[in-house]
């Protein structure tokens, strides 16, 4: 962990950003900490929610994407890795959205989802898991029955969700 999310300055950006919703907060603390290399918000934010972002020292994005509909959406993507923000810019900016298989597959490698997760998700949503209930609500992705990173990754997620509920 980076540690600097106990800063007070770092606090109040996070809070901030919780005022805004709670979700979003986690995604950033999530994603400030590198837990998440990438993140989606899939709604447009204004210049101050963008700007609180950036003072996490995330580079912020909002791609424009279409649902079947045709209806516009704004997306807002966030990381510290600008490469990420590029090939999601690249691949999905200005096109529907879809569920295809390599789309999920790609999404879940961008979001740092274990791919046997993904792959199980893409199989059979929302299949039964071993997870305790409160683990997989704070989670971003579907476990799969048998993942071994899952277990791995919980500990950073719950530390930074119980940090997230203290500000």
């Amino acid at each position: 962990m980076r540690g600097s999310y106990r800063s007070q300055q770092m606090k109040e950006y996070v809070r901030a950003l919780k005022q805004i919703d709670f979700d979003l907060a986690y995604l950033a603390l999530l994603t400030h900490e590198g837990i998440k290399p990438l993140s989606r918000w899939e709604k447009p934010l204004d210049n101050h929610g963008l700007a609180l972002l950036e003072q996490l020292g995330l580079l912020t994005k909002q791609i424009r994407r279409r649902v079947q509909t045709g209806k516009e959406i704004i997306e807002t993507i966030f990381s510290r890795l600008p490469g990420y923000i590029q090939l999601y810019q690249e691949r999905f900016a200005d096109t529907p959205i879809d569920k295809s298989p390599e789309t999920q597959r790609l999404e879940g490698f961008l979001f740092g989802y274990p791919a046997c997760c993904v792959d199980a998700y893409i199989r059979r949503p929302y299949a039964p898991n071993r997870l305790a209930e409160q683990d997989q609500k704070i989670l971003f992705h579907w476990a799969c029955t048998n993942c071994k990173m899952t277990p791995l990754l919980l500990p950073a997620y719950k530390m930074l969700h119980d940090l997230l509920n203290s500000y």
